[in-house]
């Protein structure tokens, strides 16, 4: 199943910054363990170290476009003050796209 990951990335922190990428990333692996197909949004800064001319409107495209072919959404824990998540469930709901708010227990 593709599923579409969403939560918080950026902050005012970098140790929140930092423990958003964990939190995202981890699950993602989960969710490849079991046999799905995730997309992890907080990889996309990789793409910077080839071509920092990137905007944030091209990863934002990136990622949307990516919602767009998913099978359904899940939104991490804690994700409520996320502009950019809430932007994704909007797109989701638009789409009809199932969306999955996970719980703490979910990313054990």
């Amino acid at each position: 199943m593709r599923i579409y990951v969403a939560g918080p990335y950026s902050s005012g922190n970098i140790i929140q910054i930092l423990n958003n990428v964990h939190t995202g990333t981890k699950y993602c692996v989960k969710l490849l363990k079991e046999g799905h197909e995730p997309f992890c949004p907080w990889l996309d800064y990789q793409f910077h170290f080839y071509d920092n001319t990137l905007t944030v409107e091209d990863y934002y495209r990136y990622s949307i476009s990516w919602l767009e072919v998913s099978d359904t959404i899940h939104i991490l824990p804690h994700s409520e003050n996320s502009k950019g998540t809430f932007k994704e469930i909007e797109r989701a709901i638009e789409l009809c796209i199932p969306v999955i708010f996970l719980t703490e227990y979910d990313l054990l």
